[in-house]
């Protein structure tokens, strides 16, 4: 889908497919599937990741290891980067905006496998049963080049608020994988919230760190 041609609603927007019914052994082991995919998105999203090993010696002749980790990682980087560019060049690069997209897309084709919404195996590359559109932005009349400054502060009462949502979404996922087991069904209202939870935080870091609209999210599990 063409994200310049901007529908109706908010600039984050996700849908997952409502699967009929889920393989119960996948579903049992799926703690163990997952590890494979979950290293490689924690390679690409946490690189940057730097140790600096320093060795001394003390006044009573002892070597002394120091060992620092730094950790930055990419994802923080394209929040600084993308911050900085509003800010003082009022750009937006369109190369690494379809970067952002595509690791975000990536991202939750992992979450949603990891939490049981599908059973197919994480694509790098096809959409596949979960469907997450962000909008370009135009700089220049979209945005406002000081709020990345504030953005993340300004997002605080919806980290209060996903807080408790992301504790009710985990005790959903353990039903709901009770469930699986044993009706090879994910509850539709379980499914419902759980993408509901999933589509808020999406929009909370479509606004505070992926910076590509000012308009502040809804405080809604539903789309908008």
């Amino acid at each position: 889908m063409n994200t310049d041609n901007k529908t109706a609603g908010y600039a984050a927007r996700l849908e997952i497919d409502y699967p009929q019914k889920l393989d119960r052994m996948t579903t049992f082991f799926r703690i163990l599937w997952i590890i494979p995919i979950a290293v490689i998105l924690g390679l690409i999203s946490g690189a940057g990741e730097t140790v600096t090993n320093t060795v001394f010696i003390n006044q009573a002749g002892e070597v002394i290891r120091k060992t620092q980790e730094t950790v930055g990682g990419l994802v923080a980087g394209l929040v600084l980067a993308t911050a900085l560019m509003i800010l003082f060049r009022r750009l937006y690069p369109r190369w690494w905006f379809d970067f952002s997209r595509e690791l975000t897309r990536f991202e939750a084709r992992v979450g949603a496998y990891a939490g049981l919404l599908t059973d197919r195996y994480p694509s790098t590359v096809d959409e596949q049963s979960i469907h997450l559109e962000i909008d370009y932005p135009n700089v220049e009349t979209d945005l406002n080049r000081w709020y990345p400054l504030i953005k993340w502060l300004l997002a605080i009462p919806h980290y209060f608020v996903l807080f408790f949502l992301s504790i009710a979404a985990f005790l959903a996922l353990f039903m709901a994988w009770f469930a699986i087991l044993v009706t090879g069904r994910y509850p539709r209202g379980l499914f419902n919230f759980n993408v509901g939870v999933s589509r808020w935080w999406l929009r909370v870091q479509a606004y505070a760190f992926l910076l590509v609209t000012d308009k502040y999210p809804p405080f809604s599990l539903g789309s908008v």
